[in-house]
């Protein structure tokens, strides 16, 4: 589907090289040059790959909550970096039948395919900050690869400055779809879902657990079965949620105290701003390479896949433990989303449905259980030792 999409998206650019559509394997390795290639960037020092290192599962590879660009990479972002693998499986966004928002790329939805999901990088102050199209085409124009670029998009192409932009996004994008680095299956959970392997008791009881609908509940949005075509789980249902993650100080936008992040509807996505009952839900993440993570939550706010599980169970049963206090002593839950649109936090489902001061759903050995069993999911797994690397899976390691 989404090379379909892809395809439909570059429009004419895709056919003005002698007639005929480039292809998908000389699109890739165009795309993986401007994927890395830092000069594209207002600091000449920033990539695609700077955020969504390789050697990271195509995350951040460092403990920040943002990361900061600009040009002279001191502009600060507002949210946390995501994994880009296992993205080519992701789908537009919509609504389904019964209501629930669904698909999208970025944390928000607000693009609908990996090339629309690339403009923002080369433009944004905070990342790579090329002021518009023009200039990201500059550089590209003086880019080691920029005759291969002439070669598959045509001799004037960086003359057509809306042309050679969207011809950009559209080779980093199919580069993202194709590679196998991005979506390598290569964990110790594909080992054991193929037989091949064994998971300890610990991974396993891990395993229940994440599965259990009275205990983690995680497979509720994390679903841990084969697709209905055969395809290894994903670990998301692709769906939107608000868990009411505490505010991140260290995020210099919350300074001030009327700025929120409410996802769906805005500040970045405005098309669903009057959907107050969406405010404060983001997409639902793979779990795959969780375990690699430096930062958890749209937010960054925890640093520890442990912790931030513990959040999960101790939410609501031990709120003070998250949360800070009021001048009166009071915890002031949920506070990173306005005390009226506090409702939209998800309270009803496992293991959010604890009443304050009961038994959380899970034990801190039963913690210690899923974090093992969430750890079998990180790519370019080694049998021989047990451990897993995600550099493993690169096509040049």
């Amino acid at each position: 589907m989404l090379c379909v999409l892809l395809a439909a998206s570059v429009g004419s650019v895709s056919a003005v090289a002698a007639g005929e559509v480039p292809s998908q394997a000389a699109l890739a390795a165009l795309g993986a040059n401007v994927f890395n290639d830092a000069s594209l960037s207002a600091s000449g020092k920033m990539s695609c790959a700077t955020c969504h290192d390789p050697k990271f599962a195509h995350a951040q590879n460092n403990a920040l909550s943002v990361q900061s660009g600009g040009a002279n990479l001191d502009v600060p972002g507002f949210r946390s970096v995501p994994s880009l693998r296992y993205l080519n499986i992701n789908m537009p966004f919509f609504f389904a039948n019964d209501g629930t928002p669904t698909g999208g790329f970025n944390r928000d939805g607000r693009a609908n395919t990996l090339v629309e999901q690339a403009s923002r990088p080369f433009l944004a102050a905070h990342e790579m900050a090329n002021g518009d199209a023009a200039a990201v085409v500059d550089k590209l124009s003086r880019a080691s690869y920029a005759e291969e670029f002439r070669g598959l998009f045509g001799a004037d192409v960086f003359e057509r400055v809306d042309d050679a932009f969207l011809a950009a996004r559209y080779a980093v994008g199919v580069y993202e779809a194709t590679a196998p680095e991005f979506r390598p299956f290569s964990s110790k959970f594909d080992l054991f879902m193929q037989g091949k392997i064994r998971l300890s008791a610990q991974e396993l009881r891990g395993f229940a657990r994440f599965n259990s609908q009275t205990k983690g509940g995680c497979a509720g949005c994390h679903p841990s079965t084969r697709a209905p075509n055969g395809d290894p789980p994903l670990f998301t249902d692709y769906t939107y949620d608000n868990l009411g993650v505490p505010r991140n100080p260290q995020i210099l936008a919350t300074a001030d105290p009327d700025y929120f992040d409410l996802g769906l509807c805005g500040p970045d996505r405005i098309d669903l701003v009057a959907r107050r009952d969406l405010c404060g839900t983001f997409k639902v993440p793979t779990l795959r390479n969780v375990a690699t993570r430096k930062v958890i939550f749209h937010n960054g706010y925890f640093n520890s896949l442990r912790e931030a599980i513990q959040f999960y169970v101790q939410r609501d049963t031990n709120p003070d433990k998250w949360y800070p206090l009021d001048a009166a002593g009071a915890v002031v839950k949920f506070n990173d989303v306005p005390a009226l649109l506090a409702r939209n936090v998800n309270t009803s489902e496992v293991p959010y449905n604890r009443p304050l001061g009961g038994t959380p759903a899970l034990s801190e050995l039963e913690i210690d259980d899923v974090v093992a069993f969430l750890g079998t999911l990180t790519d370019g797994y080694d049998a021989a030792t047990d451990t897993a690397d995600p550099a493993h899976d690169l096509a040049n390691p």
